[in-house]
């Protein structure tokens, strides 16, 4: 496949590598490419896979090439429960295990309501959590095992690894009757606080 030499880092100017291509120069110096504006073709499904703890795999390998995923993770996009890559010229289907991204470490600053927390994720966007964007938590129906999530950009989220979920619990507090975090002026309930003390 095309996009596989695309990979390995031969040359090919098939419309799959023009397009990423294309979505590269699009980056340079000014963000992210706008592939919410893109409408491209439909081209059917890759064999990619993204894995829970925020691996890229590609035919069942792992990528090893930070770059490549980067590259990637740009000209994502979530339509409905889907996963896409998208670039002008083309969109095609990939896996997704839980959520795209992870987020693997966080700053705090300030105090209180003025808090502001500041995350990183695995492949190197930051982002500040806030009402645009906010940070939840699922929980395992079967064990009770929470799962938290900040939105990253549009439709898509990280999943906030357990040691730094560990670190914002210590920095939580209680708020009409929820523990849970303020960022950005906006607070996020994590868990019901009679049920935290009860635990």
């Amino acid at each position: 496949m095309e996009m596989a030499k695309a990979m390995s880092g031969e040359k090919v100017t098939t419309p799959s590598a023009e397009g990423i291509a294309a979505s590269v120069r699009a980056t340079k110096g000014r963000g992210l490419p706008p592939v919410h504006k893109w409408n491209p073709p439909f081209c059917g499904d890759l064999d990619m896979r993204i894995a829970r703890d925020g691996t890229w795999f590609y035919l069942g390998t792992p990528i090893g090439r930070p770059e490549l995923v980067r590259l990637f993770s740009t000209i994502l996009r979530r339509d409905g429960d889907d996963y896409f890559l998208v670039t002008p010229v083309e969109k095609v289907g990939i896996t997704v295990d839980d959520a795209p991204f992870v987020a693997v470490d966080f700053n705090a600053t300030g105090e209180g309501t003025d808090q502001v927390l500041t995350f990183e994720t695995n492949v190197g966007d930051t982002v500040s959590a806030g009402p645009d964007y906010p940070i939840r938590v699922l929980r395992d129906p079967d064990t009770g095992e929470p799962s938290p999530y900040v939105l990253v950009r549009a439709n898509l989220e990280a999943l906030i690894d357990r040691k730094s979920f560990y670190r914002l619990v210590d920095i939580g507090a209680h708020h009409d009757g929820w523990f849970g975090l303020w960022s950005g002026g906006a607070f996020f309930g994590l868990i019901p606080s009679d049920e935290l003390h009860a635990g």
